[in-house]
């Protein structure tokens, strides 16, 4: 007799675990992947590596630091290089994976770590990043080094030592950058360089030691090995001493050699990641225009490694690509992409031509990898499964599910069905969304609404948005029936699309929204007088948006929004957003900005409005939510504010997962207060 399966609960989070990086051996016979899962004892998570058989499924686990990730294979197969942060500091290491039971080595030990290994093609060396400040870089090259401790007295008093001179040297901490902090920390001035190291066995002196190739403030991206050996690919600002560095970024060849950079790409677009052909005739990379930033699709591009025009390969596929990987044949680029609410595959070949789907489906692919006889291995989350290992052999035309990270988990839960609906916005815009019905659903009842709305703004939300997965089927869970959708200003419907609140925040997406509502509200199954809003980041932009322009909602609950967009002009990590995205800065039209911002409808605001924000948020700083809190609360509004100490914007997605659960929890319980029953 089947076992009766239970509705998720909020403590479900430390359930589920997720697949990263798949990564396939050259012969195709194993693809090591990473196996994530959350840690409830030491509220947070783990990473080790994997292997999985393609021929039988058969799973090895090859690591068991719990911090250990970017697994890549040596050019013969039998080495992986990884980093790992199991000496504190993320360092790269090899383990040989020929003779079962070997031990990982340490093949850095880089003062500040180590990461993003890239073998050479002949398996001699690895090319990687380290952040290093000028300082440090003339020490290293003057050939100074610090004496070895004789003990490990003597090595804690060493480390102590440095710890603490690094901490004077940030009190008081001088800026003179934007941005200056990031994430969950304040930036120093350590940047990304790139450096060769030498993979044999006992070598001695400057031969063992790593080479450093760059000697510039600024942060290169990954590095990429040309077919010859000869040269790395990697990707750098153009203006080092810029605000936003990135925003403008070039690709640069580095000699191996000698480290003499040969810029290749121009300023008139900003381009990424640089993929040399197999057969080095061409180099593939992304780019978008500079005066478009964020609002325009990311492109594929190839030009001659020779020097020559760059051209575009999807210009008419109009959809932002994703992962970039050549086939060994350099006939294509394979790559993933959002449309319609899914993340798929496709390729393309350099010489032009029509974009083709190769791998399909209900579900959003987010790790790729190409196997020199054809294969693909990628990682994939469904509606009804949030993250799993997935292969296509050659020639195939079916998927193969390799991994059941989740299985167990999903066979004791209830999971509920994902709907599509679309509908005609009051303009005539095509826009779609979906739902899930409560838990227990009877046909003929009404049920309270959790409606979310999604971030970006220029992102995309599907029905396996694997971010979401236990969120929605916990509202579901709870009793409420829930809602989401891609208005205008989203990724995956076109550039026009995605463009479509340009200089319009909230007047031209809440129409899409409101419609939305309207053509649930006609299924039958919505209480309209117990529905319930939610977003966070655009989407507390939005909920608080809505809140101020009608009362339809029984309670809100607004997460690290944009409310004031001024003020976060002055405190967020991307203060050109507010440029790219209104025409204006703030000194040339204060008044539109302040027109633009839910604050300036904060006192209209009368619907119960919980806000959930974190401390060391530097995208969408908590200034915001104080303001938006003291704005609601003075001019005679429902309001309690939550705040999170340590995490920042992606608590929701990664913080600690204790936070993770209370946010959860405070979310329901707001609902439940003015939505659970039938006030």
């Amino acid at each position: 007799m089947e076992k009766e399966k239970r509705p998720i609960t909020v403590d479900d989070l430390y359930q589920i675990a997720y697949i990263e990086d798949p990564r396939i051996s050259p012969d195709g016979q194993w693809i090591a992947y990473v196996h994530m899962t959350v840690d409830r004892m030491e509220n947070g998570y783990k990473r080790n590596l994997w292997l999985i058989e393609t021929s039988n499924g058969k799973r090895v686990q090859i690591t068991r630091s719990g911090k250990d990730m970017q697994p890549r294979w040596s050019p013969d197969g039998k080495t992986l290089a990884f980093v790992s942060s199991r000496d504190e500091k993320p360092q790269i290491y090899l383990l040989p994976v020929a003779a079962p039971g070997g031990e990982p080595c340490a093949l850095t030990a880089m003062p500040n770590g180590a990461t993003s290994p890239a073998w050479s093609p002949d398996g001699s060396q690895i090319a990687f990043l380290a952040g290093m400040n000028a300082a440090e870089r003339a020490k290293e090259d003057s050939g100074e080094e610090d004496p070895k401790p004789a003990n490990k007295f003597e090595a804690k008093q060493h480390k102590e030592r440095k710890d603490y001179d690094e901490k004077q040297r940030w009190d008081p901490r001088i800026i003179w950058r934007i941005p200056y902090r990031a994430g969950t920390s304040y930036l120093d001035d350590r940047f990304d360089q790139i450096y060769v190291v030498a993979t044999a066995d006992e070598l001695e002196g400057d031969d063992a030691k790593p080479r450093r190739l760059t000697d510039v403030d600024a942060d290169y991206g990954e590095p990429q090995w040309t077919p010859d050996g000869a040269y790395i690919l990697t990707d750098r600002t153009a203006e080092p001493d810029g605000d936003e560095p990135w925003r403008l970024s070039c690709i640069y060849r580095i000699q191996v050699a000698d480290g003499t950079a040969e810029q290749l790409t121009d300023l008139s677009y900003s381009d990424y990641g640089p993929l040399p052909s197999p057969d080095g005739k061409w180099i593939a990379y992304q780019r978008f225009e500079v005066d478009l930033s964020s609002r325009s699709n990311l492109l594929l591009t190839v030009m001659p490694a020779a020097g020559g025009e760059p051209r575009d390969l999807t210009l008419e596929f109009d959809r932002s690509t994703e992962i970039v990987r050549w086939k060994a044949d350099s006939s294509a680029l394979v790559f993933t992409a959002a449309s319609w609410g899914n993340t798929e595959i496709y390729q393309v070949s350099p010489a032009g031509g029509a974009v083709e789907q190769i791998v399909g489906g209900r579900w959003m692919a987010d790790g790729l990898d190409i196997h020199t006889g054809g294969s693909i291995a990628y990682t994939a989350s469904t509606p009804e499964n949030p993250s799993e290992l997935y292969w296509q052999a050659a020639g195939a035309n079916e998927s193969q599910q390799m991994t059941d990270a989740n299985g167990k988990f999903l066979a004791e839960v209830i999971v509920q069905e994902t709907h599509e609906m679309r509908w005609n916005a009051p303009d005539g815009t095509e826009i779609q969304g979906w739902y899930l019905l409560p838990v227990g659903y009877e046909e003929g009842q009404t049920y309270p609404l959790a409606f979310n709305i999604h971030g970006g703004p220029h992102v995309m939300w599907g029905p396996s948005a694997k971010t979401m997965f236990h969120e929605w089927q916990f509202h579901a869970a709870q009793g409420y029936a829930v809602f989401y959708c891609n208005p205008r200003g989203g990724d995956g419907y076109g550039a026009a699309f995605r463009d479509g609140i340009h200089r319009a925040w909230g007047v031209n997406d809440m129409p899409d929204l409101m419609s939305g509502i309207d053509a649930l509200l006609a299924k039958g199954f919505v209480d309209e007088q117990r529905m319930a809003v939610t977003g966070g980041s655009y989407g507390g932009f939005m909920t608080a948006w809505v809140v101020g322009h009608t009362d339809r909602f029984a309670a809100a609950v607004s997460q690290r929004g944009v409310y004031h967009l001024s003020a976060f002009f002055g405190t967020t990590d991307i203060p050109t957003f507010t440029k790219n995205e209104f025409g204006v800065e703030p000194w040339e039209n204060p008044e539109k900005l302040w027109a633009a911002s839910p604050i300036a409808y904060a006192h209209q605001i009368k619907t119960p409005l919980l806000l959930i924000h974190s401390e060391n948020d530097f995208r969408v700083p908590i200034s915001d939510g104080e303001q938006l809190f003291a704005f609601v609360r003075r001019s005679g509004g429902t309001v309690k504010m939550v705040r999170f100490p340590v995490d920042g914007h992606e608590l929701s997605r990664s913080g600690q997962p204790e936070h993770r659960v209370a946010r959860l929890t405070h979310m329901v319980d707001w609902f439940d207060v003015y939505c659970g029953e039938k006030q």
